[in-house]
Order: structure tokens, then sequence, then C-alpha cells
């Protein structure tokens, strides 16, 4: 079989990430952070980032600035064997921010947009599209400009013949506006997190939510954190128990890496229950290290890890 190739296309940003953090931040006073890094953010650039690293060859489509944390990204990116020649450079805006604030297994955070608020449909370089043999979109609501045009933008990429995959994150307005009935069925796989699902259907409860979404999905995947995973395709159902360890750092990035490891043994033609088994090793292997992407510095990295924390040969999968 010929290497799958993937374009992803989303926001791109750099996270602060403070961790050991004396309180929450009140107006007026100062805590201290015992420690901080400066890591490579964004669901979208973290998916990228882990997927190439698992040995999809994957390319990205966004905007940065011409400043230093856009230097960071696309250094990062291409460190990690991503193709940046399609992310565009603006010198009128400036990349984006994410402060992480971590406590435990949850975390708090503030971001600015910056050049991300300005990448829209126009901006996909749609003359090489079908170069490729699947999108990833990510992080909707963070994306204005795009969000407007969302369902036209998978109507096209499936007329073109690739298939697709969306992952919706979090929306800062809380108000989740999102027509899944007319953009679902030109997504070949969604995956929403339990919040997210909830908040697009308007249901307090997780399976309501489902049996909302259902009908419209051709792969549904929700990841339900410390609860593990579900998928839905058509009257198939599969459970998954979350992968817990003691080698936990904190967990950002671990939707992204869960979905990275769905889409490479997707891509590689694997079973659909396989295709769930491995993305939660992947995203319980994230947790491992700071930061979305730390744990996946290399495929032996990730490996390693896989055996060492998980006791799981990745030949195995």
């Amino acid at each position: 079989m010929k290497r799958k190739k993937i374009l992803v296309v989303g926001e791109l940003n750099v996270d602060m990430i403070f961790n050991h953090i004396d309180g929450f931040p009140a107006v007026g006073k100062e805590i201290v952070a015992k420690n901080l890094d400066l890591t490579l953010g964004s669901s979208s650039a973290i998916f990228a980032s882990n997927i190439s690293t698992l040995g999809i060859e994957t390319s990205f489509c966004g905007k940065v600035g011409t400043d230093t944390f856009g230097k960071v990204v696309l250094d990062t990116l291409s460190q990690r064997g991503v193709d940046v020649s399609h992310i565009i450079q603006d010198p009128q805006e400036k990349t984006g921010v994410t402060m992480v604030m971590n406590y435990d297994q949850d975390r708090a955070n503030i971001t600015y947009c910056g050049a991300m608020e300005h990448f829209g449909f126009d901006d996909i370089p749609w003359e090489r599209v079908q170069e490729f043999d699947h999108v990833h979109f990510s992080n909707l609501f963070l994306q204005p400009k795009l969000k407007k045009d969302i369902a036209a933008f998978f109507q096209k990429i499936k007329s073109l013949g690739l298939s697709t995959s969306l992952d919706l994150q979090t929306d800062p307005d809380g108000t989740f506006d999102f027509d899944y009935q007319a953009c679902l069925p030109f997504v070949d796989i969604f995956l929403p997190n339990e919040s997210e699902i909830k908040g697009i259907t308007k249901e307090s409860e997780l399976s309501l939510a489902i049996e909302k979404v259902a009908p419209h999905a051709k792969i549904l995947v929700v990841k339900m954190g410390e609860r593990g995973c579900l998928l839905r395709q058509g009257d198939l159902v599969i459970e998954l128990p979350a992968m817990h360890h003691t080698s936990f750092v904190d967990a950002i990035g671990a939707g992204d890496s869960f979905n990275a490891g769905f889409i490479h043994h997707f891509l590689s033609g694997e079973p659909i229950d396989s295709c769930l088994e491995f993305a939660n090793l992947t995203g319980a292997v994230n947790t491992t290290a700071s930061g979305g992407t730390s744990a996946f510095g290399s495929f032996e990295m990730f490996a390693s890890t896989a055996k060492k924390v998980f006791n799981i040969h990745t030949a195995q999968l």
C-alpha cells in the first residue's frame, strides 16, 4: 500500500504552560508557578506533529505571524517532519498564544487567537488538495472566518474524493453553534469529546446527545477523559476504559494525540476496533510528558513509553 498523505487544516499557536502553581490567580494578587514550558500548541498542530511522528506523511495549512512565536511553530512542525509550505505567514498579524495553568488533571486556559482568526475558505490551496488522501480539521470555534463556511469546506473536500475528519474542540462562548446535521454527512470521522457533543446537541445526558448525532455521523468517536472512549458506527458500539497509569504529567493535547492514533490506523487500513485501541494508547502516552507533543519526540520514544508504562508493544497494534 502506498504511504498515505494527510492535509491538516486549522489553528496555530504556541502554549505557555505553567505547572505546580500556588493557588489560582486573583485580581490584585500574584502567585508563583514552579515550572514553565514553551511548546507547540493548538489542537491542529499537536495532531499534525504527532501523526507525522507516527508515520503518516503530513502537511499543514493555516496562518501565523512573522514573529518569534510564528517561527517556533514553523520550526517545531518542520522538525517533526510536517510540510509547512501551505502555512501563510502574515506580517500584519501576530501568532496566537495560549497560556495554560495546570491543576492536576484539569487546567485553565487564556488564548490570544491572533492570525488564526483571519484564516478562511479562500486561504485553502484548493488546486493542491487532490494530492492528499485525507483532510483533518480541528478547533472550529476559534476560527470564525472559516467556521461560517465549514459545511461547504467539507462538502468540497468530499467532492474531490478525499476522506475527512473533524474535531470541534470547545467553544469559549459556550454556545456551540454548529449545524451538525448539515456538516456531518461530509465528515467520515467525527471526534468530539463528551462536553462538545453535549454542547452541540443541547443535551445534558451523553446517551441522548449520541442518539441525536449518530444518524448524521458515519463514524462517531466520543472522548470521555478518565472514563475512556466510545465509538459508534451504525449499529456497532465499542467502549474502552481509559488507560490509567502512575506516570501522569498533564493532559494537554491528549485528545489530539488520541485523534492522531485513530486517524493513523484508519489511513493504514486497520479494522475499526484496532483504530480505537491505538487511539486509546496514543492519548494515554501523551499524558506522560508535558504538553501535547513532548511524548512524541520520535516514534522510538513513543514506542518505548508504550512498552515501559503500559506494557504494550506497538508492533502488536
